[in-house]
């Protein structure tokens, strides 16, 4: 098989292409201001400090990292749980960006593939953040291996992070996808290793293997964290031609006509059904879902899902 490079642009991504994201990423913020579910970009934000001469803002249980002199004694000894006090200060937000370059993301039907797109949506969120002060780091899960850049608030640290995506993106031209199932859990779990609190972490994905645990971790991660989690789809995933066709990988062929208004219809309403049901549980640990598709241009989508919170 040619080397990665040279195919176009739109199945393999570069350095110079994620760079290029950069130009993109002024016109939002993904640093929310006492972030709601559907305020996903909003600015310098409010964040949960544990200092003194703040203003109060709450009782919260105690974390590992929490200063032991903000411990509320009183309802640490009602509730026999410990029990901190929480003040409110401007401050950095620390974002640790997520994004899947495994072999199911290595997939587009017209434009680009989905594993460009979240190359693509890594930069912009990694410069964003970058461009707001504060530090950003990544993860880069791939078939063969797991890539953790610490965050940093250093423009090569972002160039570090982007090589490991373009490195995993170009290895997907030779993935074998087998046993790679749980790979979303394994980030997850990593995830908690490096994020305590008041953290923002992007996870961009397909989400095409995540599970009941999965969930659990994201919602685990987002009870003291900001999570915005970004579905990368093909329109193809969601709506079949309307013609007959064969569709497979290296080991299976299916025949699939596409004549069928029942088909069309239940492979729709599969698709919209799947992504809302993933929507609502998300919701309710008060965490956005959004969608990007593979042909539209990305700077086009974001000023459409991020109106009102554009700079």
């Amino acid at each position: 098989m040619p080397a990665p490079n040279t195919f176009p642009s739109q199945i393999f991504t570069s350095l110079k292409e994620l760079l290029g994201m950069e130009r993109i990423s002024q016109f939002f913020s993904v640093i929310a201001r006492k972030q709601k579910v559907k305020s996903i970009l909003g600015g310098r934000h409010e964040s949960k400090l544990r200092g003194r001469g703040l203003d109060f803002e709450e009782v919260r249980q105690y974390v590992k990292g929490d200063d032991i002199r903000n411990i509320d004694w009183k309802v640490t000894a009602r509730t026999r749980e410990t029990h901190t006090r929480v003040f409110s200060e401007e401050k950095e937000k620390p974002a640790l960006i997520i994004v899947d370059q495994s072999k199911s993301m290595f997939f587009g039907s017209q434009v680009r593939t989905k594993s460009v797109v979240a190359a693509e949506l890594a930069a912009i969120a990694a410069f964003r953040v970058l461009k707001q002060g504060d530090r950003v780091g990544g993860i880069v899960f791939a078939d063969n291996g797991i890539d953790i850049i610490q965050p940093k608030r250093d423009r090569r640290n972002i160039l570090r992070f982007l090589e490991k995506v373009v490195n995993r993106n170009h290895e997907l031209a030779d993935s074998n996808p087998a046993g790679t199932g749980d790979a979303l859990k394994e980030v997850a779990m990593k995830t908690r290793n490096i994020v305590t609190h008041d953290f923002l972490v992007v996870v961009i994905s397909d989400f095409h293997r995540y599970s009941s645990d999965v969930t659990r971790f994201i919602s685990q991660i987002a009870q003291h964290n900001d999570v915005v989690l970004v579905k990368v789809f093909d329109p193809l995933e969601r709506e079949i031609p309307e013609t007959k066709f064969v569709a497979g990988n290296q080991e299976t062929q299916v025949s699939v006509d596409g004549k069928s208004k029942t088909i069309r219809k239940n492979f729709l309403e599969g698709f919209d059904k799947d992504y809302k049901d993933f929507q609502i549980h998300m919701k309710k640990h008060r965490i956005p879902l959004f969608s990007i598709n593979t042909i539209q241009p990305i700077e086009e989508q974001l000023k459409e899902v991020f109106k009102g919170g554009r700079k």
